[in-house]
């Protein structure tokens, strides 16, 4: 990144973080966490990442909140996503592939429906 060459550029950044900020703490949006620690990538966490953003800008979703993390510590089960919509309890998918991830987005987070058969079991 270059350096910051004035107080405008500085406010103008500051701002934008700012934003991004409030974005991750608004309630009751959609937040969708990938796991992206060393075994999720290795296990294919980038495609599914990749093919949650790529539904989201097909669909044009601007309510949706899509970050990753590092190891959530269930190895067998990655890549590992995780939907948060509103007030609902937290569902966890596993072994979500890039097919997976489209599917997760267009039937639960449009649709509003979990698929059952996708979730890592209590």
């Amino acid at each position: 990144m270059a350096g910051i060459k004035s107080l405008e550029e500085l406010k103008r950044l500051k701002e934008e973080a700012l934003a991004k900020r409030q974005a991750r703490t608004t309630t009751g949006g959609i937040q969708i966490t990938v796991g992206m620690g060393t075994c999720g990538i290795a296990a294919g966490a980038r495609e599914a990442m990749k093919a949650i953003l790529a539904v989201t800008e097909e669909e044009g979703l601007s309510d949706i909140i899509v970050r990753q993390t590092g190891c959530i510590g269930l190895c067998e089960w990655e890549p590992i996503v995780e939907v948060e919509i509103g007030d609902q309890p937290k569902v966890t998918y596993g072994k979500v592939t890039p097919e997976r991830a489209r599917q997760i987005m267009k039937e639960h987070v449009i649709g509003g429906k979990e698929i059952p058969e996708f979730k890592i079991p209590a």
